[in-house]
């Protein structure tokens, strides 16, 4: 596990997603989140959305995946997320997430990260910030 003085501002890493019909069912039985925006197509294409949409915090689940695996990596400890939600994610739509560190507390050993979440047009879909302890 990398020491908090082997990260720098800009420090980034991306990872990339298809959202399927199976991701989203498999969401709504964990959550419990059965909202017909997520799982009637016919209702959905009644709503604001004119179909069904992914879960945003489905969406959010990128960020913590980055996290915990690539940037900063395992054995770190996620202590806050922002998340605001921009643009809807449709089922089988891929998604790219990406995180850059934008602060650096080496006394705490916190590093701050920009998230988000983009579609195939390149046009962000989710974004926040990350603060996450660095634990070595």
């Amino acid at each position: 596990m990398p020491d908090i003085k082997s990260f720098y501002i800009g420090q980034s890493e991306e990872y990339i997603k298809k959202f399927t019909e199976d991701d989203v069912e498999s969401y709504a039985r964990i959550t419990g989140d059965y909202n017909y925006m997520h799982m009637d197509e016919e209702k959905a294409k009644k709503s604001f959305f004119k179909g069904r949409i992914v879960h945003g915090q489905l969406v959010g689940g990128l960020i913590s995946a980055l996290l915990g695996m690539k940037l900063p990596g395992g054995g770190n400890i996620y202590l806050k997320q922002s998340l605001e939600f921009i643009k809807p994610v449709r089922i089988n739509e891929l998604i790219k997430a990406k995180v850059i560190i934008t602060e650096i507390n080496e006394k705490k050993k916190v590093l701050i990260l920009d998230t988000f979440c983009l579609n195939e047009q390149e046009e962000i879909v989710l974004r926040g910030k990350a603060e996450v302890l660095v634990l070595k």
